[in-house]
């Protein structure tokens, strides 16, 4: 069912609580200073039981396309996870504040589709005792986080943008990808990551951050901060205090940041202090312990010094704090999924993100709360902020969309050209020798494109080696693809190898490439063919570190259509590389040694 012409009044009745809610939105102000405007969402919050309090602080996952009618596979899955069959059901159940969209939960089809579930669960909030639309969010920070794909715009991550370098083209990516996500229903993104990738053996950030540069990444932070909020949703910098120099996955284990203080303040804290004071609306915690900040050796998510001590006091941020999810191993090795929740409000959080029972995390905080470990008050604290930002981006006021804003918004020519243009001035060339590049499809019209073939982020896109294939051939070429994977078997060798006699030049899509991983034999083979190779690195810059021998070398830092279809536009000559690398390429048998610096990029004249 598409909801063309849905509004709060057709959908609330004219009960003293509502009309006290509408009331309350009514004097809306952007720094929501005014004190009468503060005193009546103070009154609905009065209001609420403390089961619907505790609620509004738990931002969860649940399972389907519909918030009413999901198919039978998710209702399923949402009975066994939480006990209710519905998004609908998950509402009235918990009177949770929240709801974050995943592709894995089949939230997000298409954007029509995302529309009418944002509908339906606008329409389960406001059916509760006390009225209460839900913050709806996703973590759409692009590039190789996605989870809305096409018709959706799809923008170069934060790495590609840190390599253009440019605050104007960050901002309007995030204009873009703002606006497009409002008009779904998603009012709160997870981005822009303000983590500084100092470690190039970050396994879970590396492409993700705009790079080394402290400042540089502040000022796109910055940047793309006022383009998600200009377009009137909220943006969330994250993963506070900083994320960027770990060899461990939060997602599976506890990282340790060894910085000093000094180092904090040096390199880490620069993006959030700037985020700060762009206006952000939200900030993530990470779930890492930070002994120079905290020696107790908590989690960060669950560290008042940190939280409080820093980020509120310190800092002076008093927006919205939300923690990573709660079902990451890095926040549930040292405390029971129980005890966690409490935790972290106690430390200063405002929204709890995705546990994994929220049966149990709920009924942890009902506890404290009713136990008085955690006051009545410290909740409505958080509460009042959380109900503040629904406020401001203008949830009580209507929180429903329309499909014929819809199509006038999301995956237009203009975002899909906007976005092509941004891309282009992000590929990197990093080696040139002989000038091989650009090609010329007069003297080298015959390519072979082969690599590896990761899966979409969105499930949308690719392959990649597809992908660059019908680049090449619509700028006159003739190419074919072989996809050879991220860990070829010396039988895919052999045929990449056989498939490239005769062939004017092969490019190599290389992903993450390690010491012993069998995509440097890959390259190695095919350089001995004695066809000029082009190596391609797809997700982290660092790959030519490990490979000797190519004819070229670019960086696209991600592998989405139009970060592939920008790089072939690239190596094709159709557009200038002007991108500049964000991160310092060290060398692979001497780390100390810089390989390329932050800066290095090479130009066609």
């Amino acid at each position: 069912m598409h909801d063309r012409s849905l509004s709060r009044r057709t959908l609330l009745t004219a009960t003293a609580a509502t009309a006290v809610a509408a009331g309350a939105v009514a004097a809306a102000s952007p720094a929501l200073a005014h004190p009468s405007h503060r005193d009546r969402l103070k009154r609905l919050i009065s209001r609420m039981s403390l089961e619907e309090k505790v609620g509004q602080l738990f931002v969860m996952r649940v399972y389907g396309h519909s918030a009413t009618a999901p198919d039978q596979a998710d209702i399923e899955l949402n009975l066994k996870e939480m006990g209710v069959r519905t998004a609908a059901e998950l509402v009235a159940a918990y009177h949770v504040g929240g709801i974050i969209y995943f592709s894995w939960t089949h939230n997000t089809r298409d954007p029509h589709q995302i529309a009418d579930l944002s509908n339906g669960i606008q329409r389960a909030g406001l059916a509760q005792p006390t009225p209460v639309p839900l913050l709806i969010s996703t973590d759409q920070e692009h590039g190789i986080v996605a989870r809305v794909g096409k018709p959706a715009t799809l923008l170069p991550g934060a790495m590609a943008l840190g390599a253009g370098g440019s605050r104007s083209d960050a901002r309007g990516a995030a204009q873009i990808a703002g606006a497009e996500l409002a008009a779904m229903g998603i009012l709160q993104n997870y981005a822009p990551v303000a983590d500084v990738n100092v470690n190039p053996a970050n396994p879970v950030i590396g492409v993700r951050s705009f790079g080394a540069d402290p400042e540089a990444v502040a000022r796109l932070v910055a940047a793309q901060v006022k383009g998600y909020q200009g377009a009137g949703i909220a943006a969330t910098s994250k993963h506070f205090p900083g994320h960027g120099d770990t060899t461990v996955d939060s997602h599976t284990g506890i990282p340790v940041i060894t910085h000093t203080r000094q180092q904090w303040e040096e390199i880490d804290a620069p993006p959030f202090r700037a985020a700060i004071a762009a206006g952000i609306d939200s900030i993530m915690t990470a779930h890492i312990q930070f002994p120079a900040l905290d020696p107790s050796n908590d989690p960060a998510t669950l560290s008042r010094p940190i939280l409080t001590g820093i980020l509120r006091e310190e800092l002076g941020y008093d927006g919205v704090v939300v923690t990573d999810a709660l079902n990451m191993q890095g926040v549930r090795d040292k405390y029971g999924d129980h005890r966690v929740p409490v935790l972290a409000l106690k430390a200063g959080v405002d929204q709890l993100l995705n546990p994994p029972d929220l049966a149990v995390a709920w009924n942890g905080v009902l506890t404290a709360v009713k136990s008085g470990e955690i006051s009545v008050s410290r909740i409505d604290e958080s509460i009042l902020r959380i109900l503040s930002l629904k406020e401001r981006l203008g949830l009580f006021r209507d929180p429903f969309v329309s499909h014929r804003r819809l199509d006038r918004t999301v995956g237009i020519g203009a975002h899909l050209a906007a976005a092509d243009r941004i891309a282009e001035r992000t590929t990197t060339l990093l080696v040139n020798e002989g000038g091989l590049l650009p090609l010329s499809r007069r003297s080298r019209p015959e390519l072979l494109v082969v690599g590896a073939d990761p899966a979409s982020p969105s499930g949308t896109t690719g392959p990649p080696t597809a992908v660059l294939a019908k680049a090449f051939t619509e700028l006159g070429f003739t190419a074919s693809a072989l996809s050879t994977g991220i860990t070829p078997s010396a039988a895919k060798i052999e045929e990449a190898v056989a498939a490239a006699a005769g062939k004017d030049a092969v490019i190599v899509g290389t992903y993450n490439v390690s010491a012993t991983s069998p995509q440097r034999t890959l390259v190695a083979r095919l350089v001995a063919t004695g066809v000029p190779v082009v190596a391609l690195a797809i997700r982290n810059p660092y790959d030519i570190a490990r490979l000797d021998g190519v004819a070229a070398a670019l960086a696209a830092y991600s592998w989405t259509d139009v970060e592939l279809r920008a790089a072939a536009r690239v190596i094709a000559g159709r557009a200038e590389p002007l991108g500049r690398l964000p991160v310092p390429v060290q060398r692979a048998d001497d780390p100390a040694r810089v390989f390329y610096p932050i800066g290095h990029g090479l130009s066609y004249d």
